[in-house]
């Protein structure tokens, strides 16, 4: 046996039939095993084929012709070389314990498959399964598990005449005839032990860096769908989860799967949703409730058995309308599901001025059907109407509104306000920017709209006035907006409570705007339905902050008058500042104009204001009860200046308590009916709380594990005892990729299904993949901004330079 050095390679010259070995220096790796096998009688050039796809077995050897070295431990693997360059390579880097061995049992095939496909990870190979066998009672007595080369690919030629027009994709194939495979085989005891193992491959292994690309090193595990689930959940695409992911664990080698991966699991969850979108849903739905009877839904379906509507309300949002259920806003939203239905929430104001969201629905079309059905399933939920209700001017909204929430269902009726942003956002459309832009019409108009100290005789009085200086007293529009003044003009809503809460419908506004940073246009159903409480879960987190934080602190007091330190004891931080504003106001802007004498506990004032002009507010201010002209507190809830003007006057240092509304109180919640939540529904706080901290507390151990590796390894192990202890399994064999899909997303419908599917819905919101209706002043507008093409020759815009009349003209 001759040795070589390292850095040695063999090459073989023939010349008439007789074999010369010259060692040359070359870049090969230092430490390979090499076996040079001579066959005298047998021996082709380096561009013979069919040795070079020979195995290592068909090679004829020759005694005494054999060159080897000691193998490359950092190398991992060993080849060996053919007389026609043939190499094979061997796993070396693996542990004994994970090296298959001829006899071992395992008691499945699962087990045996695992086993082997994770000494191929080690080794720095993928493993496949391959042919297997069956006995007569259909059970698999022989099975293959093969290296993902065996086999090869009959690629066809891209020049082929009838496929040369034909666009192909680039693909490339890893197959190349690797023999290396293991044979599992089923004995008496009816386990499979190993019957056959061959180790030897006929392609480079992966090195250390490579390993992480590996197909068994790329697994999907249970923590990763669940990222991948969450971070959807907060309209995190895989592309950015993948991303965090890798900051969390330290490295992308680390993260055990790609990118790819990521985008393929979010594929198939699409896939498992399918066609059952609408059942499983409406199955969600009827848990939900047996859960909790307080939640509230409600669907219907056309006559193909397609889902068209959808309503719900749970039990804190229902809970919610009890307490702040006055004045609701109602606007459609779009884009936020595949099926282009649209999403419109109930919103409404909470003691925090904050949005608060009471029901939801999805509806297929905007007509009155869908909307009057809609306002009938909220009546049914909340059992009374609300006090005001405010839409924009949506014809089929109005029809729907005056149908349903009348008093004809045995409730009070509600009132329908119309928002004041839309009607005044049409005046330069449909006056003209001359008018609204270049005079003071804007502003004589607005001193008349949008005042709340006006009543009904002042406002008409100037509107009139406003018309005839400006010669509109004709303008068929202005006309139309003042036969319905009654429905938008703040002056028309003094007399009623809490009327004044809402004027225009930015709230809903706000609350799509809201809504869109969860929900994307491509989302399921199912999806869409996780991402909505994924939204109502921050929205109730942020009213909990704010809760804790007027009930933590105090805030600090600008005046000596002990009714504003009992003001900020009884409202919430939000609301108090504005009462603490208009203490302020009656301390320095106010000016009593005249006093009558006390009559039945009982002092009238007259007011002055000097930040409203022309303006003097009359006030009844008593012990315990305070009414003003203004009226803010029947509009808003809450005690204007001129008010706490006449009652620090009289010496008033209690707040009244018919002066405090439970709505802005810190305790507003706790006047409502908290049997509507069920035990069950706590119960499932109580375990979302347990995870939180037990995710909280092992981030607390790894902050303080810092990066000292021994630390880091006890607690790695500690939780594969853990792991081990509670059954479960660190890499999630024993539960499929369905189980855990339909765990996170609910179970696939059995049989036939009874919801089906939305069609496709086309709303005047959503039409831009149709053909959105566009109306002419969106037409002129697009048409301006466009850049103006020029002629070259000429500057004209009625040709280019190609079809110039005055270039023609020139070159005859």
């Amino acid at each position: 046996m001759l040795l070589l050095p390292p850095g040695v390679v063999v090459l073989m010259l023939m010349q008439q039939d007789i074999y010369t070995l010259n060692l040359v220096a070359d870049s090969l790796d230092a430490g390979y095993t090499l076996n040079l096998e001579l066959d005298v009688c047998n021996c082709s050039s380096y561009g013979d084929s069919s040795v070079v796809n020979r195995g290592v077995d068909d090679v004829t050897s020759v005694g005494g012709s054999i060159l080897s070295s000691n193998c490359n431990e950092e190398s991992g693997t060993s080849h060996s070389i053919s007389s026609a360059a043939q190499k094979t390579y061997i796993p070396l880097n693996v542990p004994d314990v994970s090296k298959p061995t001829i006899n071992q049992c395992f008691q499945s095939l699962d087990q045996g498959f695992i086993f082997y496909k994770e000494y191929g990870r080690l080794g720095g190979f993928d493993v496949r399964k391959g042919t297997e066998k069956r006995d007569e009672s259909g059970i698999v007595s022989i099975k293959h598990y093969t290296c993902s080369k065996e086999g090869c690919n009959d690629f066809r030629s891209t020049l082929d005449s009838n496929l040369s027009k034909v666009k192909r994709r680039r693909t490339a194939s890893i197959r190349c005839c690797c023999k290396a495979k293991i044979v599992l085989k089923l004995n008496k005891d009816r386990e499979y032990f190993v019957f056959k193992f061959d180790e030897v491959h006929n392609h480079p292994l992966v090195d250390e860096s490579g390993r992480q690309f590996l197909r068994s090193s790329r697994q999907m595990t249970i923590s990763s769908r669940n990222f991948v689930f969450d971070a959807a959940k907060v309209n995190i695409g895989c592309s950015k989860a993948y991303g965090l992911m890798k900051e969390m664990v330290g490295g992308y080698s680390n993260v055990g799967a790609t990118v790819r991966d990521f985008r393929n699991f979010n594929r198939d969850l699409k896939c498992y949703i399918g066609e059952g979108d609408g059942q499983m849903l409406i199955e969600k739905f009827k848990v939900l409730q047996e859960g909790s009877s307080s939640f509230y839904y409600a669907y219907e379906l056309d006559e193909t058995g397609h889902l068209t509507k959808l309503f719900w309300a749970d039990a804190i949002c229902r809970r919610n309308f009890e307490v702040y259920g006055d004045a609701v806003s109602f606007d459609a939203t779009f884009d936020t599901n595949k099926y282009n239905m649209i999403f419109a929430p109930f919103t409404g104001v909470d003691k925090h001025e904050k949005c608060v969201t009471f029901a939801a629905c999805l509806l297929a079309k905007e007509d009155v059907t869908h909307y009057k059905w809609v306002f009938d399933q909220f009546s049914t939920c909340m059992k009374r109407h609300p006090i005001v209700i405010i839409t924009d001017q949506c014809p089929a909204m109005k029809i729907a509104v005056s149908s349903s929430l009348s008093s004809e269902n045995g409730f009070v009726a509600t009132k329908h306000r119309l928002c004041m942003w839309h009607i005044m956002h049409k005046f330069p459309i449909k006056l003209g920017n001359r008018l609204c832009k270049e005079t003071d019409f804007m502003e004589k108009m607005k001193k008349y709209i949008w005042s709340n100290h006006l009543d009904i005789a002042e406002f008409e009085q100037g509107w009139q006035a406003v018309m005839k200086e400006f010669n509109l007293e004709n303008n068929k529009w202005l006309s139309d907006m003042y036969a319905i003044r009654s429905s938008w003009i703040p002056a028309f809503f003094r007399d009623e409570p809490m009327l004044g809460l809402m004027r225009t419908t930015s709230r809903s506004e706000s609350e799509n705007l809201f809504f869109a940073q969860f929900h994307k246009q491509a989302d399921s159903l199912c999806e869409f339905w996780l991402r909505f409480q994924s939204a109502m879960q921050r929205q109730r987190n942020e009213t909990e902050r704010l809760d804790e934080e007027s009930k933590s602190s105090f805030p600090n007091t600008l005046s000596t008058w002990f009714i504003e330190d009992e003001a900020a004891d009884l409202f919430t931080r939000t609301v108090f500042y504005k009462v603490q504003e208009e203490i302020l106001a009656a301390c320095l802007d106010m000016q009593i104009k005249r006093m009558s004498e006390e009559v039945e506990g009982i002092t009238n004032f007259e007011i002055k204001d000097v930040k409203v002009k022309e303006k003097i507010f009359k006030v009844s201010v008593s012990k315990e009860h305070a009414v003003c002209s203004c009226k803010k507190f029947v509009m808003c809830g809450i005690v204007c200046r001129h008010s706490f003007c006449g009652m620090k006057h009289i010496g008033v240092t209690r707040f009244p308590k018919s002066l405090i509304l439970n709505r802005w109180s810190k305790i507003a919640d706790c006047g409502s009916s908290c049997d509507m939540i069920s035990a069950d529904y706590f119960k499932m706080e109580k375990v979302s709380l347990k995870l939180m901290n037990i995710w909280f507390d092992f981030r607390q151990v790894l902050n303080k594990a810092g990066v000292q590796m021994e630390v880091l390894e006890f607690v790695h192990q500690t939780v594969k005892d853990l792991s081990t202890k509670v059954g479960g399994s660190l890499d999630g064999a024993s539960f499929s990729k369905k189980d855990h899909m339909a765990a996170l997303i609910g179970e696939q419908p059995q049989g036939e299904l009874t919801v089906l599917v939305p069609n496709i819905s086309k709303n005047k919101g959503n039409y831009f993949k149709s053909g959105r209706l566009i109306s002419e002043r969106e037409k002129t507008i697009t048409k301006a901004n466009k850049r103006i093409r020029r002629c070259k020759e000429c500057l004209a815009t009625t040709h280019d330079s190609r079809t110039c009349p005055k270039k023609k003209k020139l070159q005859k």
